[in-house]
């Protein structure tokens, strides 16, 4: 039996060369044709007329673009105010290189930009932007105060020196002050919650309502799967005539909704929301103006069991059950605090921006 059995699978090894010798499955090279057309090049970052502001003690800029070519890219040489900095020659992708660049030690002041792209057979695409890098003076939070991201022209928290990592195509448009966060289709960023979260929590922002989609989620902190009595969700609901803003937050044992804190029509105006929780109570204010109050029977701190990511401009991933996906709103100047805030304190922010 031994026998028949290696002579069988002599047979069946045989059977199998055979047949890739015959090209079952074949793998085909294609040809990639005449090199005909230029590069392309797309700067993205700095933005045309957008200055680059750096944390203090932060000398690293990040230079983004995309290069194109219908063969080859040969190389990519970056310039800074004439000077080579750099030259890549290798790419993951040798048709379409997405690159970030990080230049360190670039001093305060007026620069220019150039990207030169060439191709295998010589042809080449330069482009260049003129930008203003700047060390911006230290934020001086307030109290209690652990995040500050005025979305101007970065997703920098200027309190830890984080930057919110991005998925999609958000982009930046003229804000309530400076630049705000402009909102895209399945695009949102993300922060870690670790140094965010604490038994009592206020949040405050600037938001201009898109009322398409006709709901989003707009701040979640929230953990993973179906589940509501752990953490904070910030979201919008409604129709392109009238748009509700609602919040449900989690104290272990139970979910607290909040829903509407305000209805309004959806005109184009700047709303500025804020939400603060203590163990007692939980206060909404719009433009300034408390809207709305809930007092539970027993007090009780916030839950933030399992929690452990911020998501800014959609509910995903962790809160999109109910279609609360990306928001095409704007944002700007959200503050995050380690406590409730007083009406005074709500005031102070709206004027600062208003």
């Amino acid at each position: 039996m031994k026998i028949v059995r290696n002579i069988f699978l002599g047979c069946l090894a045989a059977l199998m060369f055979s047949s890739c010798e015959k090209g079952l499955d074949p793998i085909t090279p294609l040809s990639p044709g005449s090199d005909i057309e230029d590069p392309t090049l797309t700067i993205t970052f700095p933005a045309v007329g957008k200055p680059v502001n750096v944390m203090e003690g932060d000398t690293i800029v990040t230079y983004k673009f995309t290069a194109v070519d219908d063969v080859e890219i040969g190389s990519i040489k970056i310039d800074i105010d004439g000077t080579e900095i750099a030259n890549l020659t290798s790419f993951p992708d040798y048709r379409r290189a997405v690159v970030e660049y990080k230049h360190v030690g670039l001093p305060d002041g007026d620069h220019k930009l150039t990207v030169t792209v060439t191709d295998l057979t010589g042809k080449t695409v330069t482009k260049f932007v003129n930008f203003r890098k700047t060390t911006l003076p230290p934020y001086e939070p307030m109290e209690g105060e652990v995040l500050y991201i005025p979305f101007d022209g970065t997703y920098l928290d200027y309190i830890n020196g984080l930057e919110a990592a991005k998925t999609g195509s958000p982009s930046f448009t003229e804000g309530i002050k400076g630049d705000a966060y402009a909102g895209a289709t399945d695009s949102y960023l993300t922060l870690p919650t670790a140094g965010l979260t604490a038994p009592e929590m206020s949040i405050s922002f600037w938001i201009k309502t898109n009322s398409t989609p006709d709901r989003a989620g707009i701040l979640v902190l929230s953990p993973p799967g179906e589940s509501r009595n752990n953490g904070i969700r910030i979201f919008r609901e409604g129709t392109a005539d009238e748009q509700k803003i609602g919040v449900n937050f989690g104290v272990g044992t139970t979910e607290v909704w909040m829903n509407p804190i305000y209805t309004f029509a959806p005109d184009g105006s700047w709303l500025h929301v804020v939400l603060s929780i203590s163990q007692a109570k939980a206060v909404a204010y719009i433009n300034g103006e408390q809207v709305l109050e809930y007092l539970p029977e027993t007090p009780a701190p916030l839950d933030w069991t399992g929690v452990t990511s911020m998501t800014i401009g959609s509910g995903q991933p962790n809160f999109v059950y109910w279609e609360h996906f990306s928001d095409l709103s704007l944002y700007d100047e959200l503050h995050i605090f380690n406590r409730a805030i007083t009406p005074e304190e709500v005031q102070t922010l709206y004027n600062i921006t208003k």
